[in-house]
């Protein structure tokens, strides 16, 4: 049997591959098929053929050169809540009436993440299912992607037929105000700058676009670098540069909400001060 499959990718804010359009139905009738459909028993799961197509995943990335994909539990229980809904209405789609988008689903089931792309299809087998993927451009772009480092796949049984939902990630810890900025200061101190114990006046001034909070005495910075990044592994390279200068002592460091984030993908907003 041939199976029927689509992907969509989503990354650091702008859809990447086409979403498949579903009808718009009004709000409230919507929302009550959604909860006609909750009631109804799921389908049943398969675990081992999930960790099946897994292992076909990383078995495909091996052999095109890209670094593995571990284990998500949060996609994984995100792609299972899609995958009962795909075989509760028969015809597969990545979203339905009522329905997040798989964002919106990810971000409710736990992940934290600045990439999100997601294969799904109908299939006789795993093996079926993979050979599928793999053969089509946009899936096979998905499965393959360098940019991401997570997974979570469901797979269910209906109609005769197999559903499944692979959900690809590029992970972001889930870190407080103190770890972000414990973070940058561990990115900060190689240079010789010593990171300030006092982050009130940074935090302040990272909840601004531009300027500082009025300080009625004490040292003023002659740097100040803000920026937003999923990514906390590298400083911005303005700041690498200034920090090389050797005309700064005193680094201070802070830490606010992200500014104009959408949907649900995780960003850090961060300031350094430098004296």
């Amino acid at each position: 049997m041939r199976s029927l499959a689509r992907g969509v990718s989503l990354a650091s804010f702008q859809v990447l591959a086409l979403i498949v359009a579903f009808v718009a139905f009004p709000i409230n009738r919507a929302q009550a098929q959604y909860d006609a459909l909750q009631q109804e028993q799921p389908a049943p799961n398969l675990p081992g053929d999930a960790q099946q197509l897994f292992v076909l995943t990383n078995q495909a990335r091996a052999q095109a050169g890209v670094r593995p994909v571990n284990w998500d539990p949060d996609l994984a229980e995100a792609a299972l809540a899609h995958c009962r809904r795909m075989a509760a209405e028969g015809p597969i789609a990545h979203r339905y009436a009522g329905e997040p988008d798989v964002s919106g689903r990810a971000a409710q089931a736990g992940a934290h993440f600045s990439v999100i792309e997601e294969n799904v299809a109908i299939g006789p087998s795993p093996e079926g299912i993979q050979d599928e993927w793999m053969h089509s451009p946009g899936h096979r772009s998905n499965l393959l992607s360098p940019d991401v480092d997570r997974a979570g796949i469901a797979i269910v049984s209906a109609r005769g037929v197999l559903y499944a939902v692979a959900d690809y990630s590029h992970a972001v810890l889930a870190l407080d105000r103190g770890q972000i900025e414990a973070q940058v200061a561990s990115l900060i101190r190689p240079s010789g700058v010593e990171v300030l114990r006092d982050p009130t006046l940074a935090r302040q001034a990272c909840a601004t676009d531009s300027g500082l909070p009025h300080t009625p005495s004490g040292p003023q910075p002659r740097f100040v670098m803000r920026w937003q990044d999923p990514d906390l592994r590298r400083l911005p390279q303005p700041l690498t540069d200034r920090l090389r200068s050797g005309n700064y002592r005193w680094a201070s460091i802070g830490s606010c909400t992200p500014q104009g984030a959408q949907g649900s993908f995780t960003s850090y907003r961060l300031v350094v001060l430098l004296y």
